[in-house]
């Protein structure tokens, strides 16, 4: 199963997020939207990603950019990682795997010889119109949120 096209429009989603909302990708129309993928709360590249897109939260609304962080975390877990983090944004829990799917973000990775099948550290960025218009797979953390950005500000 593939993600979305480049240049596409976006299939509508509906998720369940912190601070009790349900995020609708057709709410954010008029704005572009980034949705980074991550594998799990509280561990250290997640958190430095989260830090990261924090820092620069108020030139991403500048440029009229919404940021959602999803994993398969429960909300629970979700909002004391946002709460210890201030994270300025929200995190869509996606235990069911729905919107990973959608986006082919799963795959079989390996950790200590051990195979599993978990969230491949993604970003995709949505346009004003709900177009893909960039994604970023196997995502290094160094950097990334400010490449993010640029990309941004070239729409």
């Amino acid at each position: 199963m593939s993600g979305p096209r480049m240049n596409r429009v976006v299939g509508d989603f509906k998720a369940t997020a912190t601070g009790d909302k349900t995020i609708r990708l057709k709410d954010l129309r008029g704005k572009h939207v980034v949705i980074y993928f991550y594998p799990k709360d509280s561990t250290p590249g997640c958190t430095t990603e989260g830090r990261d897109f924090s820092a620069l939260h108020n030139k991403f609304r500048r440029a009229r950019t919404v940021i959602l962080g999803v994993s398969r975390d429960s909300i629970a877990s979700h909002e004391k990682f946002k709460a210890k983090q201030e994270f300025p944004f929200d995190l869509i829990s996606d235990p069911d795997e729905v919107l990973c799917r959608k986006f082919d973000v799963i795959r079989e990775k390996t950790l200590y010889g051990r195979k599993f099948m978990g969230i491949v550290r993604s970003t995709f960025l949505i346009d004003a119109q709900g177009k893909l218009r960039h994604e970023w797979r196997n995502v290094k953390v160094a950097g990334h949120a400010e490449e993010v950005l640029e990309a941004v500000k070239a729409l």
